[in-house]
């Protein structure tokens, strides 16, 4: 038996859709309904037939639900579950999929004082967004970092476990601030370089917007598609984990700093000893299924 029968999913973009199709594909005895703010975003979940029931109102949304997740930016968790607090059953499980888990845990709690709260942070995503962006894969050999507070109800723990595991992810469970310093470093900070770097692009006077494109090789190419995430959720990640990105920021600042230095004063060395480890890093992802370790990123040439 799945561990929930009834599975509300509020926020329908690219995660959230991802969500309902995955629990169509893997649990299609568990009914889906789904909830956006956006009417025309509700509207197009219904002419493609994403969940069971899409409601009108986020209260409606919630009124049989034995399991909600929220899957709006994390700048709006607070709100979301403000929103939901009215109609929320007796022992309905909350999770999310922010993957900024101190603020939104305290967001939640404050918002949701009585429910078993279990914040969830599913490792996965693409630069899309919308409802008609999701798949059932998404989740398939990815990571799901779940950080419940102390004292949560290990049974509720498990159900949440059991539910991603059937979405086909790998669970894993850390602190919230722990979670907040590792993703700072493996997520936030490369999306932030990325729009640093195509942001500069775009604005060095001597090279036009049409010489940028027509000239991208690889690694600016790859850096915009990074780039083209959607820019509301990146706004509330940067501002809700500002703590531990200005810490790795900090870091890799001095970081660039040697970097610079060494390739100013031609030191050789010390730029092969850095390449080398970082081949090593690239492997090592590679090696525990989290990328493509065919050429060129997997990418089909003709």
């Amino acid at each position: 038996m799945p561990p929930f029968s009834r599975v509300t999913v509020i926020g329908l973009g690219l995660i959230g859709s991802s969500i309902a199709r995955g629990i169509r594909a893997r649990m299609p005895d568990v009914c889906v309904t789904g909830y956006d703010a956006s009417a025309e975003v509700r509207d197009t979940a219904r002419a493609i037939d994403l969940c069971d029931t899409v409601a009108d109102s986020a209260g409606a949304s919630v009124a049989e639900a034995d399991l909600v997740v929220l899957c709006v930016p994390v700048g709006a968790m607070g709100a979301a579950a403000a929103e939901i607090a009215g109609d929320l059953p007796a022992g309905a499980i909350v999770s999310d999929v922010g993957s900024c888990k101190q603020a939104v845990a305290t967001a939640l709690r404050e918002a949701l004082s009585e429910a078993v709260i279990v914040p969830a942070h599913p490792v996965a995503g693409t630069e899309q967004s919308g409802p008609e962006s999701g798949f059932a894969s998404l989740f398939h050999g990815r990571w799901c970092i779940l950080t419940p507070p102390e004292g949560t109800d290990p049974a509720a723990i498990d159900r949440v476990a059991d539910f991603w595991r059937r979405l086909g992810a790998e669970i894993e469970q850390m602190a919230p601030d722990h979670h907040d310093r590792v993703l700072a470093i493996t997520s936030h900070l490369p999306h932030l370089i990325a729009y640093t770097i195509v942001g500069t692009a775009s604005d060095l006077e001597e090279v036009t917007q049409s010489e940028v494109v027509k000239y991208s090789a690889g690694g600016f190419r790859d850096f915009t598609r990074i780039a083209a995430s959607d820019p509301t959720m990146w706004r509330d990640v940067f501002l809700t984990n500002r703590e531990a990105v200005l810490e790795m920021l900090q870091r890799f600042s001095e970081d660039l700093t040697a970097l610079q230095r060494a390739i100013r004063w031609g030191k050789g060395d010390e730029l092969f000893d850095l390449f080398t480890r970082t081949r090593a890093i690239r492997r090592g992802i590679v090696e525990q299924g989290q990328d493509d370790a065919k050429p060129d990123f997997g990418r089909t040439h003709e």
